[in-house]
């Protein structure tokens, strides 16, 4: 059995927030495999699939900083290994965006994996990441940027990576980890046209 957590906040006033694009990841899987969070249970709501092996989405209804909390009780509850347990975060540190999988990691100040990691006494859980810049380095600025939703560019680049990330994690529940790594930790296309124009104003 596997769980893939998205993480989030509930309440319609954080949708499509840059703080919930776990919830939309697991929302688009939801979607791609005909299944809805039509249920509530140990502090989450969920989703469950069958792909061959038993899946689990969850969208904990903790609220962000005790994500822990449901991912804990479902880990515990049904047994499932650290390794089984595919985490998808927002990344401030990466531009808009941008994928990052990690087999392990550090919480990197991201109060939900904190919670994640205290919850199952272990750093070792997969991170399925999306970059959404970063703002000012301020507290306050940082709380209205996670907070608020995407625009223009920026909208058209999360709405691709949700599908891209959606598609890693229908790869993870089939194929090595390293593999999925290989595939997807790529920088966005933007990216790469502006570093080959620079290099061309270089020469």
């Amino acid at each position: 059995m596997k769980l893939i957590v998205g993480l989030g906040n509930i309440g319609k006033e954080y949708e499509n927030t840059r703080h919930n694009i776990g919830f939309m990841v697991v929302e688009e899987l939801a979607k791609r495999w005909n299944v809805s969070f039509d249920k509530t249970d140990r502090q989450a709501m969920y989703a469950e699939y069958r792909a061959p092996e038993k899946v689990l989405l969850l969208k904990p209804t903790t609220y962000m900083n005790l994500s822990g909390v449901a991912v804990g009780a479902y880990a515990h509850f049904f047994n499932v290994a650290p390794d089984d347990i595919a985490v998808i975060q927002d990344d401030m540190d990466l531009p808009c965006g941008q994928l990052r999988i990690r087999r392990k990691g550090s919480a990197g100040g991201h109060n939900g994996i904190k919670s994640i990691q205290e919850h199952l006494g272990t750093s070792d859980f997969p991170r399925f990441k999306i970059g959404i810049g970063h703002p000012a380095r301020n507290n306050k600025a940082v709380i209205n940027h996670v907070l608020h939703g995407f625009a223009g560019e920026e909208k058209l680049a999360v709405e691709a990576a949700v599908q891209q990330m959606a598609d890693a994690l229908e790869h993870w529940l089939k194929e090595d980890m390293d593999l999925v790594m290989q595939a997807y930790n790529k920088k966005p296309a933007k990216a790469k046209k502006e570093k080959a124009a620079q290099q061309e104003q270089a020469e």
